[in-house]
């Protein structure tokens, strides 16, 4: 069934690269796929080779000229579904009240759903975002929770990740602790640097290093706030990665400090793709997806000394480490693989349109 996918974004950040994975998965399944994006976005430049898609300025909601852009490309594309995400491309899209088509809007987050009441049905990625939408008014039959899928992890190359940190300064036998996602307040690295700067000097013979993948406007107030914390020395600051990959390989423990209000946090399930341990926040998505003591260590929000004493926990316990990792695998294979994620998009398609 022919879908067009509408994104507004101009920056990568996960719900990005969760709508480059989607569409090339569906691309993969032989679903016919294109999109619409932000021109000269980072996903345009970079993400959808192979991908059917077209550009518009998408400059902001209440602009008149990019809502008829949108909504015109919409109703030419001839997809029988269309499906836009957050806030940005849902507003801008409208379809006529006797269209053919079916407006999907994807939400990744708890945005205001005044700008979403016109489309037809809408997705979350977690249970508590769907029931926080109808507790907000829209419609329970035609509200629907499909979470989210990583792709299978490609196998590792030794002889690259050693590079990798040999490059970065990060000796063979140091702890490598690595966050990876953009510098914003809800994502509370400050927390993180926090925890960080209360680690001993050495854990099981070992120092702990701490890489940070992304960037974001938080970036010059977390270089200074490690400065002040006197841990600027074990800090890299890598940036953002358009293939994050090498760096889980890389890591010997993955970090998730967010605060309560994360939605999902996409790179909890490539952590256990990947196959690295896990010590995490208690935020929205993480109490939905992780298991504590079970796939994941998990302490409460903001509370830099738990997070520290989790982190010297599992680095210095290795077979609570094997145990959480072959928990988290085991759980992508059982419920956030690609074709179990896809095939239940075909299905909403189906019924959404009549054709199921």
């Amino acid at each position: 069934m022919a879908s067009l996918h509408i994104i507004a974004s101009r920056q990568m950040g996960g719900a990005e690269r969760w709508f480059a994975r989607f569409l090339h998965a569906m691309q993969r399944a032989g679903e016919p796929v294109s999109a619409l994006v932000r021109r000269d976005s980072e996903l345009a430049r970079h993400h959808l080779d192979g991908i059917a898609h077209a550009q518009a300025p998408m400059r902001t909601v209440w602009d008149p000229l990019s809502r008829h852009e949108v909504s015109r490309y919409a109703r030419l594309s001839g997809a029988q579904v269309v499906q836009t995400y957050m806030s940005r491309a849902t507003r801008l899209t409208r379809l006529a009240r006797d269209s053919a088509q079916v407006h999907v809007a994807r939400l990744g987050g708890y945005y205001g759903v005044h700008g979403f009441v016109h489309a037809d049905a809408w997705v979350g990625n977690t249970r508590g975002l769907c029931d926080w939408m109808v507790r907000n008014g829209l419609p329970a039959e035609r509200v629907f929770h499909i979470g989210n899928f990583v792709e299978t992890a490609r196998p590792a190359d030794a002889a690259a990740v050693s590079a990798l940190r040999g490059a970065h300064g990060i000796a063979a036998d140091d702890w490598l602790i690595v966050h990876a996602a953009r510098m914003v307040a809800v994502k509370d690295h400050a927390n993180l640097l926090n925890a960080f700067a209360r680690l001993p000097a050495e854990v099981a013979g070992r120092r702990p290093r701490l890489a940070l993948l992304g960037d974001g406007p938080l970036r010059p107030a977390l270089v200074a706030r490690a400065a002040a914390l006197g841990i600027a020395s074990r800090i890299v600051w890598v940036g953002w990665q358009h293939d994050p990959g090498p760096w889980f390989h890389a890591a010997d423990l993955m970090v998730f400090p967010s605060r309560d209000e994360e939605t999902l946090g996409n790179v909890l399930l490539e952590a256990w793709s990947h196959r690295r341990p896990i010590v995490a926040t208690a935020f929205r998505g993480a109490r939905e997806l992780a298991r504590h003591g079970e796939d994941a260590l998990i302490v409460p929000c903001g509370d830099a000394a738990a997070l520290a004493h989790a982190i010297v926990e599992l680095l210095g316990d290795s077979g609570l480490a094997t145990r959480l990792i072959a928990s988290g695998a085991s759980r992508v294979a059982d419920e956030f693989s690609e074709a179990i994620i896809i095939d239940r998009y075909r299905d909403l398609y189906a019924r959404l349109t009549g054709s199921g």
